[in-house]
């Protein structure tokens, strides 16, 4: 059964002030307005889109948004900054209106759209708790019931009796998103505010999602910008892009899709990384991870990385060594070291001038994570010129024919695909 229905949703705005600007725009409007007729000025109206100068002042936030959610249904909304993400929840929570279209919703919504949505400042914790049950309608009995548990999932009850305008953004979020989650609404819209919590209480926010979804058939609406929480609780996701759905349907098959556009919106633009490093004997120009050519620091591991340095020796060197290590971020391990040793054991020395070195990195057994690419240049045996401060960062993003169990689920950093012989 589906409990939102949203069919051909638009949301118009007019940038800088309110209103059309003049009587006769707004005489204009309100004419076509009696005689039936659509706003002359939702035709001039230009895509949202954020990086380029428009020539119009009026900007379609969403434009025929179509998409249906059904009970108990996990849906993450995803896509960049003023794609129109916040303003689809804004609409769905009744807190602004549509300009065309039409939205179909069955049950009760309880939203937590910003740090302090629904909170008055100078009541206390308790006080909220129960204002924003009545505004759901429920009744005094039912939030009682509830109460306890609210306050043990926020954690906040040492300053239950304390006014909100004295929590930090952290206890705000707390405490909002318990009331969110335990009072009885059938659908549970929640924007971005769970970053502002801490990591133990992100988590426990995502399982309470969760929970309310699989146990209780509530359905969940939810903006994140991490993919793993995406893909990991829900069953659909819709991707907005300049106000357009981009995608709409599985959430292993959107994630994919917004993450190859994502890499592909990064890698349209080639820059070199300037390490501006230099001594009286080495200078470093330039490092660059590309793959296909195309260079850039978010990678599918379905091909191989190229990494390419130049550099300048500005005297002779004997066994000049050029090198890196690939770091695991998130625990700071060394995942493996490699240096361009033909440089030692077939030159043994290297002459003034400007040099390129290139290596394959082979990512194809590479977890989805975040890498550094730590750079090491020296001389064999006797000093090194730099060895901790030089750190690139790169990521690997799951290709979508990749096995995910197969990838997942193994212990490890890494995943690499071994040859193995019975005798």
């Amino acid at each position: 059964m589906s409990v939102i229905k949203v069919e051909n949703l638009s949301k118009l705005y007019r940038l800088g002030q309110v209103g059309t600007g003049s009587i006769f725009h707004d005489v204009n409007r309100w004419w076509h307005t009696v005689r039936g007729m659509d706003d002359p000025y939702q035709r001039v109206g230009e895509v949202n889109d954020r990086t380029q100068k428009g020539s119009s002042d009026y900007v379609w936030a969403l434009r025929d948004i179509n998409f249906e959610v059904k009970q108990g249904e996990v849906l993450g909304i995803i896509g960049r900054n003023g794609a129109g993400k916040s303003t689809l929840l804004k609409i769905l929570s009744r807190t602004t209106a549509p300009t065309t279209g039409s939205i179909k919703v069955k049950g009760r919504i309880a939203s937590l759209l910003e740090v302090g949505t629904g909170f008055h400042p100078e009541l206390s914790g308790r006080d909220n708790i129960f204002m924003n049950g009545t505004i759901l309608g429920m009744t005094r009995a039912e939030i009682k019931s509830k109460f306890d548990e609210i306050v043990q999932f926020a954690g906040v009850e040492r300053y239950l009796d304390t006014p909100v305008k004295r929590y930090s953004s952290g206890m705000y979020v707390r405490l909002a998103f318990a009331v969110a989650a335990h009072l009885e609404s059938e659908i549970l819209i929640v924007d971005e505010v769970l970053a502002v919590g801490d990591i133990e209480f992100q988590k426990k926010c995502l399982g309470k999602m969760k929970d309310v979804s699989e146990k209780q058939g509530r359905t969940v609406l939810f903006v994140s910008h991490n993919m793993n929480v995406i893909g990991n609780i829900s069953d659909k996701v819709i991707i907005i892009d300049d106000g357009r759905t981009y995608f709409f349907g599985d959430a292993e098959n959107g994630v994919d899709q917004y993450l190859k556009k994502t890499i592909a919106n990064i890698n349209n633009v080639k820059e070199s990384i300037n390490l501006s490093f230099q001594t009286n004997e080495f200078a470093l120009q330039s490092v660059v991870v590309c793959q296909k050519n195309t260079e850039g620091f978010d990678f599918i591991n379905d091909l191989p990385l190229s990494i390419k340095l130049k550099y300048e020796i500005k005297s002779r060197l004997i066994g000049f060594r050029i090198g890196f290590d690939v770091y695991e971020n998130k625990s700071s391990m060394v995942l493996f070291r490699s240096f361009h040793d033909d440089l030692i054991e077939e030159i043994n020395y290297i002459e003034p001038g400007v040099y390129n070195s290139s290596v394959e990195l082979p990512i194809d057994y590479f977890k989805e994570g975040s890498y550094s690419l730590n750079i090491i240049v020296g001389i064999h045996n006797h000093k090194w010129f730099t060895k901790d401060d030089l750190k690139l960062s790169f990521n690997v993003v799951k290709a979508a024919n990749h096995n995910k169990t197969y990838a997942d689920t193994r212990p490890g950093v890494i995943s690499p695909v071994l040859k193995w012989s019975q005798h």
